[in-house]
């Protein structure tokens, strides 16, 4: 079950959720098969709503989204990046624990 402050992304609407954003958003570009992704899925839950008005927190399946990934050269998942004024912040690839994530978010925010 996905928090309810985690909103999905798809190619068609990702300028207008994430480029185009007030504030920052993290977007986590991942895919179902993917086991990491799954790992660090109720981290991204649980810090969505501790960072609730901070940031927005999004999630981009691959798999369903490829254009998007593409434009922004994500070579593997699941891959994190902070998009602020519609430009990339910060990058962050691979599994991760929860602190490692909260810490990635907080320098952002």
């Amino acid at each position: 079950m996905l928090s309810q402050n985690i909103i999905h992304v798809t190619d068609e609407d990702f300028a207008d959720k994430v480029l185009n954003a007030d504030g920052p958003v993290l977007v986590d570009f991942w895919a179902e098969w993917c086991g990491p992704c799954r790992m660090i899925a109720p981290a991204l839950d649980e810090l969505a709503e501790e960072f609730d008005g901070q940031i927005t927190i999004a999630k981009m399946d691959v798999d369903s989204s490829p254009k998007t990934p593409q434009t922004f050269s994500v070579r593997g998942i699941p891959t994190l990046m902070v998009f602020q004024g519609g430009n990339v912040q910060g990058t962050k690839v691979g599994g991760a624990t929860k602190g490692d994530l909260k810490n990635f978010i907080a320098q952002h925010v």
